[in-house]
């Protein structure tokens, strides 16, 4: 049971916050991968697959954070956006990963792109 999966060329400092991460219960999986495993699994069709479960009601700020998990930005890059610290934005993660019932921001990602086709923006 992986819960992160670490692309070689990652730099020290990254390297070891993400492991205490890991190692504290949270998943990894690098930006640019997400997007591309959510541009592959786009490409293949495999939303079908996941449960029609109506989205709970997010802030306007977890919507924010939730759009920039789903282009596939760093915590760091979505903080950048919004002006907040990549601290805050894991804390919103959580929230948002708890409230749409799934394990990591891959999911949320898809759960997302499936919201934001059948039109419940």
């Amino acid at each position: 049971g992986a819960r992160g999966y670490i692309l070689k060329g990652i730099g020290g400092p990254a390297l070891i916050e993400i492991l205490k991460d890991l190692y504290n219960g949270s998943s990894y999986v690098s930006p640019g991968l997400a997007a591309r495993l959510l541009s592959e699994l786009s490409r293949q069709s495999l939303q079908p697959d996941l449960p029609k479960v109506p989205f709970p009601a997010l802030t306007t700020r977890e919507e924010q954070i939730l759009e920039g998990v789903a282009k596939g930005l760093s915590n760091k890059e979505i903080g950048l956006d919004l002006g907040i610290s990549s601290k805050t934005v894991k804390n919103y993660i959580s929230n948002v990963l708890q409230k749409l019932h799934v394990r990591n921001r891959v999911e949320a990602a898809l759960l997302a792109k499936e919201r934001s086709k059948s039109g419940d923006v």
